[in-house]
């Protein structure tokens, strides 16, 4: 049977490797780093490589750009792990293929090289053979810590593993275990947490959670459209009228398998996103025009007394329109509910989880923090990701 190797399994030393990890971070409006979990949880797999008198190349890749874009530049994030590693000189490469390849031959111990953002190169989205002949030329081994870009079909996630002994990293280790205790060996009861926008982009996730959770709690904006599969409409919150079909379906098969998909039965509305002024409102008393932006107080109450009495946990998705603070309050309160059960595993995943959250003091009562959101549910809903099937041997 095929099997991840993980770098915590076998001797890697004195090599140079290629590091693919997840530094898609979110920034502020002037590009500055807003926050950097994402960097310190690749911690264990560097310390570790480096230990070893291994010389590392980073990869990895930040936003959406469609080309050559400043604003998209890792310059920033060069300079963060610097702070984190002052005993070590790290160097961001601007184009790797146009470079004096002298910065890799001659690359020391005390260096750590960090190629500019991968999608610069249109080549990494069409896992193009001889681009990735280029990239896997620069390293002897290469491991995969970016858990949470795993789901991606691209160059230096899955192609590239086929070019040069390949391992899974320490966190990639961590998530495939702590996501897999919910798929495999999962205490009942199981409550699945859902926020965000769209059913059609979690409908095959949100049927195998009908098949494995007691309690499916929806809430955000994807709560409207099973809102209009009940039979409630309202002019301005965003029912998606095409996914309404799906909704009831999720609703019959949940029927079906005795899980029960849990909605809000009371909402925080006003007239505008930048409101300060909120009501209360049962979901058959909603106006036409007003906007449906927080769970109520009953709903609360609740989502919290199944998720007080739940074994498994996983949540992912805010519960209102966060930008706003007079309607993050849902979402806070799931927060506090989840870290005050400590007798349940839980998992949360997805930055729009990790962003909508106020205080962060209360992190680490949470069992495992995902650093994937698409890929934590996808690892949900598949049992395997491309990324982990690629480094299977």
């Amino acid at each position: 049977m095929k099997k991840i190797t993980y770098i915590d399994e076998v001797s890697i030393t004195n090599q140079t490797v290629l590091l693919r990890v997840d530094y898609n971070i979110s920034l502020t409006k002037n590009s500055q780093i807003a926050d950097d979990a994402r960097i310190q949880q690749t911690f264990p797999t560097i310390d570790l490589l480096l230990k070893n008198k291994n010389k590392l190349i980073i990869i990895t890749y930040l936003g959406r750009p469609n080309s050559r874009d400043p604003k998209f530049s890792l310059k920033n994030v060069a300079k963060r792990l610097q702070e984190y590693y002052p005993k070590y000189r790290v160097t961001l490469i601007d184009d790797f293929l146009t470079t004096d390849k002298s910065i890799f031959t001659k690359q020391t111990e005390k260096e750590i090289l960090m190629l500019e953002n991968i999608r610069f190169y249109p080549q990494e989205k069409n896992n193009n053979t001889e681009f990735l002949k280029k990239v896997s030329e620069l390293g002897t081994v290469f491991i995969n810590d970016a858990f949470g870009q795993c789901h991606r079909v691209e160059g230096t996630i899955v192609g590239i593993a086929h070019l040069l002994p390949s391992y899974g990293g320490l966190l990639l280790k961590k998530e495939v275990k702590m996501i897999s205790k919910i798929i495999e060996s999962p205490k009942k009861p199981i409550v699945a947490i859902l926020g965000g926008a769209k059913v059609s982009t979690k409908i095959n996730l949100l049927i195998k959670l009908t098949k494995i959770a007691d309690y499916v709690l929806i809430g955000g904006k994807m709560a409207n459209t099973f809102f209009c599969a009940q039979g409630y409409t309202n002019n301005q919150s965003s029912c998606q009228y095409d996914e309404v079909e799906n909704a009831r379906r999720l609703i019959y098969l949940a029927q079906n398998k005795n899980t029960k998909i849990v909605l809000p039965k009371d909402v925080a509305i006003a007239y505008s996103l930048d409101s300060e002024i909120t009501q209360i409102k049962k979901i058959n008393e909603i106006p036409n025009k007003a906007l449906i932006l927080d769970i109520g107080p009953e709903t609360q109450a609740e989502f919290g007394t199944i998720i007080a009495n739940a074994n498994t946990i996983v949540w992912n998705g805010p519960m209102g329109y966060i930008e706003n603070p007079h309607f993050r309050i849902g979402t806070d309160f799931i927060y506090y509910t989840i870290t005050d059960n400590q007798h349940a595993h839980s998992v949360v995943g997805g930055g729009d989880t990790l962003s909508a959250i106020s205080k962060k003091e209360y992190l680490d009562k949470i069992t495992h923090i995902s650093s994937g959101g698409g890929a934590m549910l996808e690892f949900i809903e598949k049992g395997t990701l491309p990324g982990i099937e690629a480094l299977k041997k």
